[in-house]
């Protein structure tokens, strides 16, 4: 008989598809301005990523361009790379043609964020992936 390894704690989901709740509001940067590292303005958070096992967040989604949400991008930006917070803005360590330049992203194709499809993000950014190994 084989086992079947239980892949749900490899997965990812929205905060905002879930009924959890951060514990302090006040730290929910969902709608905050992404400022780069030059203070060059990106876009706003659109959503936060967490995982299943841990309740961490792990993701921003991070939109950017478009006009009243027509044209709008979407860009995953791992939490490692937030460098600052304030009452409105989030500050990452990149700059604004690095995010522009990452892996695309089409949030109505995609609904499975498993490990797998987070990876290439942290290749990209060059941050080690929270589960570790890898070779960033």
């Amino acid at each position: 008989m084989t086992q079947q390894r239980d892949d749900s704690q490899d997965l990812l989901e929205k905060l905002g598809d879930t009924n959890l709740m951060l514990s302090d509001p006040g730290e929910d940067i969902r709608g905050r301005k992404v400022v780069d590292a030059n203070g060059q303005d990106i876009g706003h958070v659109s959503a936060l990523f967490i995982d299943k096992s841990e309740r961490k967040i792990r993701f921003l989604q991070v939109g950017a361009g478009g006009f009243l949400g027509i044209g709008e991008r979407e860009f995953f930006v791992p939490i490692e790379d937030v460098s600052s917070t304030s009452h409105s803005e989030v500050h990452i360590s990149h700059n604004r043609d690095q995010v522009i330049a990452a892996p695309h992203f089409d949030p109505k194709l995609t609904t499975k964020y498993d490990r797998n499809f987070f990876y290439p993000y942290y290749g990209y950014y060059g941050i080690t992936p929270y589960w570790g190994g890898g070779m960033y």
